[in-house]
């Protein structure tokens, strides 16, 4: 069934995980695309709008630390 909060988040969700994968492939930074990639994957396959917002700030968080630590 389709749910209005599965539906706004999954939008949200995936806008983020464009604009990491867009970012990793212009600048060249590999854990800024495979983030992205995650963070659109889990908007596709996770159905409960909170689950996929707890995964995809992990993955946002997971991402930047990643960024910063220069990998």
């Amino acid at each position: 069934m389709f749910d209005l909060n599965n539906l706004l988040a999954s939008l949200v969700w995936g806008a983020v995980g464009t604009g990491f994968f867009i970012y990793g492939k212009r600048c060249g930074v590999s854990p800024a695309l495979i983030g992205g990639l995650a963070i659109i994957g889990v908007s596709y396959f996770v159905g409960s709008a909170l689950f996929m917002s707890l995964i995809s700030v992990g993955l946002i968080a997971g991402t930047i630390g990643f960024i910063r630590h220069g990998y």
